[in-house]
């Protein structure tokens, strides 16, 4: 497995393919609200398993979100890849820490990156999410 940030047209492509099958496809959101004005300045990342795209995320100033692995490619060690190399960007612009809304079911997952839950629930297109933090 290999990260790349979507610099191109093809890695873009296949960022937002991943994307728009987990979160629009899959759990039914909104194309409007799934892609917003933030992609345009956020970096976008792209995991691939050869050279089949099977992850997204994105960076936008301290904020991480859009993270995303096809069904099939979950519990897998796709997420933590996919996470190491973002932060390891995030570490590389001198990011001190990083903070993203995730959906209550995936917390486990962040918390086991080092991520902190913070605050109450909250609804992001009608699903629950809790704010996470983490110190880099």
């Amino acid at each position: 497995m290999n990260v790349k940030i979507a610099e191109d047209k093809k890695t873009l492509l296949d960022h937002f393919y991943v994307r728009g099958h987990v979160f629009i496809v899959e759990q039914a959101i909104a194309w409007t609200e799934e892609f917003d004005d933030w992609d345009y300045d956020a970096t976008l990342f792209t995991l691939y398993d050869n050279d089949k795209p099977i992850g997204a995320a994105r960076l936008y100033k301290n904020k991480v979100g859009r993270v995303a692995v096809l069904k099939e490619h979950r519990h897998k060690k796709c997420g933590t890849v996919l996470m190491d190399a973002l932060e390891k960007h995030a570490k590389e612009l001198g990011l001190k820490s990083l903070e993203l809304g995730a959906q209550v079911y995936i917390i486990p997952f962040y918390e086991s990156l080092g991520y902190t839950a913070y605050g109450d629930v909250f609804l992001d297109a009608n699903i629950e999410h809790r704010m996470m933090k983490k110190s880099l």
